[in-house]
């Protein structure tokens, strides 16, 4: 694995806009690229297929345990979610946040964005454009937009109703409304009806006692593709009737991405295989006191997002920390993996699966210590 400085397309900026990424100053620009050989690629995919396997049997073990208070769950969500596991409800994707050693021996799950990835259009879309400018002779680990086609044309046939798909974000994040912008895109290309509409526009239609979601026009929404995490959903005044309606709108991501998306994941992940070798010892804290042997660990909020109320420790000390409003339910205090490092770069894999199936990588770097939304995102090839 290497990091190699590059001259930028000409009118690179122009290009980018014209396919949809708009969120990229401060966060995106061309004057590197990280290569690998095909072997470390070949690694990479296999540890996230072997990661996402270990994953589901978390999901199967809180179930089969009744494990919703320790992930922060309200119980009267728990059935809704055994029931979108033991019917399998249709998902569309996830990212692994990786942690990698130089030459890709070492490979460590950091986290699971499970519920609402984001860097979705960069890493399917935006690099493969550079490559095809950069060098068509060298090859990319990247199938993400062609496996999104392919398996929403299987999708299609789960939907309920009417098999339109309403897409929706929150407002105000020029990247989550590209993001689901381009997943309308992703819909339309495999045949799905398709629309557009934010979270605060979801309502509830009093006037019958068994009917879908709604629009403001009182339109139907079987079914919701969501920018939107349930630990946010569960809270929100119709959280109930995402229960009552189960059989009427069916939202994507399904019910039990809210297991897979806690950093209770990797507590769990722990302790069901303690001695797997892309697995990171974890605990809980509920104060974020460490009472563990670890000397050196990254302290991340429960239900937290974006790198916000994140904390290193290296050697017992404090070593760098952002702040955020992230904490409430307790902490998770991760053992620290020292990564790969180029010229003060420290870069982290952003591993997709489409469909549960490794798809393909987007790399994110930061020369601090602690990775968030402004991280900034680098191409690749091998």
């Amino acid at each position: 694995m290497k990091r190699i400085t590059i001259a930028p397309r000409p009118n690179w900026e122009d290009k980018i806009k014209e396919q949809g990424f708009v969120y990229y100053k401060g966060y995106y620009n061309e004057n590197s690229v990280y290569e690998f050989t095909a072997g470390e690629v070949d690694a990479i995919e296999a540890a996230t297929t072997e990661i996402f396997d270990r994953c589901l049997d978390v999901v199967q073990h809180v179930i089969d345990h009744n494990l919703w208070d320790e992930f922060f769950i309200p119980r009267q969500y728990a059935e809704l979610i055994k029931w979108s596991w033991e019917q399998d409800n249709p998902a569309f994707y996830g990212r692994f946040d990786l942690g990698v050693s130089a030459d890709c021996g070492q490979i460590k799950l950091l986290e699971f964005n499970a519920d609402t990835p984001t860097s979705l259009l960069e890493a399917s879309v935006i690099q493969w454009y550079w490559l095809q400018d950069f060098d068509k002779n060298k090859d990319q680990f990247n199938s993400i937009h062609e496996k999104l086609v392919s398996h929403m044309k299987v999708c299609k046939d789960y939907l309920y109703g009417n098999l339109k798909l309403w897409l929706t974000c929150a407002r105000g994040s020029d990247e989550d409304f590209m993001t689901v912008k381009y997943m309308q895109d992703i819909a339309q290309q495999a045949g799905i009806a398709n629309d557009f509409l934010y979270i605060d526009e979801v309502s509830v239609e009093d006037s019958y006692l068994v009917s879908p979601f709604v629009t403001p026009q009182k339109e139907p929404i079987n079914n919701l593709f969501k920018l939107y995490p349930y630990e946010w959903l569960f809270h929100e005044a119709f959280g109930p009737e995402l229960v009552k309606k189960r059989d009427h709108t069916l939202w994507i991501e399904p019910p039990y991405k809210a297991i897979l998306s806690n950093k209770m994941l990797l507590v769990y992940l722990y302790k069901l295989f303690p001695n797997h070798p892309n697995i990171l010892p974890a605990y809980y804290s509920k104060d974020g006191e460490n009472t563990s042997h670890m000397r050196s660990y990254a302290r991340k909020p429960v239900l937290g997002r974006e790198g916000n109320n994140v904390s290193i420790f290296k050697n017992g000390n404090l070593a760098e920390q952002n702040n955020g409003e992230y904490g409430e339910e307790g902490f998770v205090l991760q053992e620290y993996f020292d990564m790969a490092k180029f010229d003060g770069n420290m870069p982290v894999i952003g591993s997709w699966l489409i469909g549960g199936v490794a798809a393909g990588m987007g790399i994110k770097e930061t020369t601090g210590l602690v990775h968030n939304n402004m991280s900034k995102f680098i191409p690749h090839y091998f």
